[in-house]
C-alpha cells in the first residue's frame, strides 16, 4: 500500500512528555531529514544528532513516541525519512505494509528489561519464577507501556507471564502510551514500581533499578532501523549510515544499549 504525505495532518508526538517535535507541512517541505524513533532512544539519539550536525553542518529532526504510534503515523502519510522501532514486530508491520525500504533495514541495538522504583526505595527483588510482584507493589500500581501495543509493555507482559507473576498484577497495571511515560510515573513517585528498559533507568536519576529480568523470560529486545519507502532525502541516507557507524556507537553504549553487529548479533 502506497501512502501519501498529503493525507497526514499536523501532529504533536509525545508533547506531554517533552518527547515530541511538531511535525507538519513546514517540516515536510524542509530539507532536514526526519527520524521517527522509539521513545527510549531519546537521550542517545539526541546526542548522536548533535554529533552529526557538528560533523556535517546539517540538522536532524526527531519525533519520539511509542513504536506502534510512529509506524501508524507513517502509514497515514507522515513525512518521516527514517524509522527506528523498539521491537521487530512493528518494523515487520512496516515492511508488510510497504512503508519501509527493506534493503536498508538492519538490527541496530539491543536492550535489557528492568524493574525500577523511586530512587529512595530500599526494595530489592530477585527476578525469578515465583516472583511476588503483587506483594512488592503494596497496594500501588505497576507502571509499564501498553501491554498490547507498546514494545516495552509487550516484552514486560511476556516476562511476567513466563515468571508466573502476571495474574497477580494484571489488574494493578498503570498502562502508558510509551515507555518514557512509565518511567515518569515512577520518577515522580506516582507508582511504586515500573517496568522499563535498562537504558531508561540509566537516563533518570530519580529512579533506581531493583531487579533485572533474565533474557530468557521474553523475546530478544532488538531495535531495527530502516529508511521509509517515501523518503527521497539524500541526507537521510547519510544520517542512517552515521547512526550505524562507529562514531555513534559510544553514545549508544553510554546509555546502556548493546550495539549489534551485522546479522543482529550482540558484540
Amino acid at each position: 500500500m502506497k501512502t501519501t504525505r498529503r493525507r497526514w495532518p499536523s501532529l504533536l508526538l509525545g508533547a506531554a512528555l517533552g518527547l515530541g517535535t511538531l511535525v507538519g507541512p513546514a517540516a515536510a517541505q524542509g530539507k532536514d531529514p526526519l527520524i521517527f524513533a522509539a521513545a527510549s532512544l531519546k537521550n542517545a539519539l539526541d546526542e548522536i544528532a548533535g554529533q552529526w550536525q557538528r560533523q556535517s553542518g546539517k540538522k536532524a529532526v526527531i519525533s519520539y513516541a511509542a513504536s506502534n504510534t510512529l509506524i501508524k503515523q507513517i502509514e497515514a502519510g507522515a513525512p518521516a525519512d527514517i524509522f527506528i522501532s523498539a521491537d521487530l514486530d512493528w518494523m515487520d508491520y512496516g515492511q508488510q505494509k510497504n512503508l519501509i525500504k527493506p534493503d536498508t533495514r538492519v538490527n541496530l541495538l539491543g536492550n535489557r528489561l528492568v524493574l525500577i522504583a523511586p530512587k529512595d526505595s530500599t526494595l530489592r527483588l530477585n527476578i525469578q519464577p515465583g516472583l511476588d510482584l503483587a506483594g512488592a507493589l503494596r497496594g500501588g500500581r505497576l507502571a509499564m507501556g501498553n501491554v498490547e501495543a507498546v514494545p516495552a509493555g509487550k516484552y514486560g507482559k511476556a516476562a511476567l507471564e513466563k515468571l508466573g507473576a502476571w495474574d497477580g498484577v494484571k489488574d494493578k497495571i498503570a498502562q502508558t502510551e510509551n515507555v518514557r511515560a512509565a518511567l515518569l510515573l515512577v520518577a515522580r513517585g506516582e507508582a511504586p514500581l515500573g517496568l522499563v528498559y535498562q537504558t531508561d533507568a540509566t537516563s533518570d536519576p530519580n529512579v533506581k533499578i531493583v531487579g533485572t529480568f533474565p533474557e530468557n523470560t521474553h523475546p530478544p529486545i532488538i531495535y531495527p532501523i530502516a529508511l521509509t519507502r517515501e523518503s527521497s532525502n539524500p541526507d537521510a541516507v547519510a544520517l542512517l549510515n552515521f547512526i550505524r557507524s562507529p562514531a555513534a556507537r559510544a553514545a549508544f553504549e553510554r546509555q546502556g544499549f548493546t550495539v549489534l553487529e551485522p546479522g543482529g548479533q550482540r558484540s
